[in-house]
């Protein structure tokens, strides 16, 4: 590059001193530098000229001949030139491989642009969600796939967990619908079958229903006979008292298990909604206080509640007592003697919250993500000790979910715990007048 502009250099002084040399033999030396100065612009615009032509016409060829400057100009813009078309090839390849891949996926993919419009879709999409592309594109999906579920699940734009509706193109279908965003307002949706699992789910929660139910019958008798023994007195040998007391209690903690099971098995087969109304929560609250007060008994717990005596929520009443007293009396029953409990319900931009915290032994930081399993025990002898049935917890989980609620546990071992939930600014409602 440097030897190129020496050239330059020593062509532009070759031209003046050409230029002066003719004008003091003409004796016109300004007139002949200017003529010099004219020719070597000259030259310089008849590049300009064919590079311009050659940017618009001919780009596809090789450039132009030249020498000097505009030759290495020529020639670096070729190279330029060219080394982009080999990042277009490889770019397109690179999309066609990876819509390749997209479409051979089983589930539906969707790329959404800005205000949920259609920019692609692969072939799952035309199978689970009806759409056609590229019949369906730049049209809103919402217009599209019309469920109300769906279409609630994108306004509220909390898409960290995915949402199951009917598939548009087959009812008996379900799919699990997720956006995951990305980019600068683009998204992308994916639907997944989920009919299977669900059959499953459905097998399960029938089994576990018909097994309820039918375990209640056989309880009740035994537990009959058990009172008729304890009642007998003098009749029954002096050494069966504590064996039919044992039974006692195994049985009782037994039918409170059936209980919750069956209580799980009515929240998730009825739809969400079914029995909303109005709920008086302070007033519900003021209550379970009361009960959390004769449950810890001679334990001498400092309860307290602290509730908007204005914030009512449009619900299932049952539902909710059902998660609300589960998770207070599980305070209670963790919450060592003389221990502190506070109620807490109130409400913010973010929606309406209940918190209960206590001054117990705190839950490890491990145990947390499954204390809403069915079932699961932190410590096995302690639960089964303040005569848990595992449950309690699986069961406010579901009735919040009900709710469009989250449940989020915050704890420090030996310091407490505090169990909130979370609902949604929709589901706040104003008093009856």
């Amino acid at each position: 590059m440097i030897a190129v502009w020496t050239r330059e250099i020593w062509k532009l002084a070759g031209i003046g001193i050409a230029a002066l040399i003719l004008g003091a033999m003409a004796h016109h030396i300004l007139l002949f530098l200017w003529l010099g100065t004219l020719v070597y612009l000259g030259t310089h615009l008849f590049n300009l000229s064919r590079l311009e032509r050659w940017l618009r016409v001919g780009r596809r060829y090789h450039p132009p001949d030249a020498s000097g400057v505009w030759g290495d100009v020529f020639h670096g813009l070729y190279r330029l030139q060219q080394r982009n078309r080999k990042r277009k090839r490889r770019l397109a390849q690179f999309l066609e491989r990876f819509e390749q891949v997209l479409g051979t996926l089983p589930d539906a993919t969707v790329v959404l642009g800005a205000d949920e419009t259609i920019q692609w879709a692969n072939d799952a999409a035309h199978r689970l969600l009806n759409l056609r592309w590229p019949q369906d594109a730049n049209r809103r999906i919402q217009n599209l796939v019309r469920n109300p579920v769906f279409i609630d699940y994108l306004a509220r734009g909390a898409y960290a967990e995915p949402v199951e509706i009917p598939s548009p193109a087959d009812g008996v279908v379900r799919l699990a619908l997720r956006i995951i965003p990305y980019g600068a307002d683009q998204s992308l949706l994916v639907a997944r079958d989920m009919t299977r699992i669900h059959q499953l789910e459905q097998v399960r929660r029938d089994f576990v229903a018909n097994v309820s139910h039918e375990l209640r019958t056989p309880l009740t008798v035994v537990r009959g006979y058990l009172e008729t023994m304890r009642g007998a007195g003098d009749e029954i040998p002096a050494d069966w008292g504590e064996p039919v007391t044992i039974m006692d209690q195994q049985v009782t903690r037994m039918q409170r298990i059936v209980e919750d099971l069956l209580l799980l098995a009515r929240l998730e087969a009825e739809p969400p909604g079914a029995d909303a109304r109005v709920v008086q929560v302070p007033a519900m609250l003021a209550q379970l206080r009361d009960e959390a007060r004769a449950l810890s008994g001679g334990r001498g717990h400092t309860i307290e509640l602290e509730a908007d005596p204005e914030l009512v929520l449009r619900g299932e009443e049952q539902a909710l007592r059902s998660a609300f007293a589960n998770i207070i009396f599980n305070a209670v029953q963790y919450t060592p003697e003389r221990g502190r409990i506070q109620i807490r319900w109130y409400a913010d931009a973010d929606g309406a919250h209940l918190a209960v915290e206590d001054n117990g032994i705190g839950v490890p930081a491990q145990h947390i993500p499954r204390l809403t399993e069915r079932f699961y025990r932190v410590d096995q002898a302690r639960s089964r000790a303040t005569g848990g049935t595992g449950l309690g917890l699986a069961i406010a989980k579901h009735a919040l979910s009900r709710h469009r609620a989250v449940l989020r546990v915050e704890s420090e071992i030996g310091v407490g715990a505090t169990f909130i939930c979370d609902f949604p600014v929709t589901l706040i409602a104003s008093l009856p007048k």
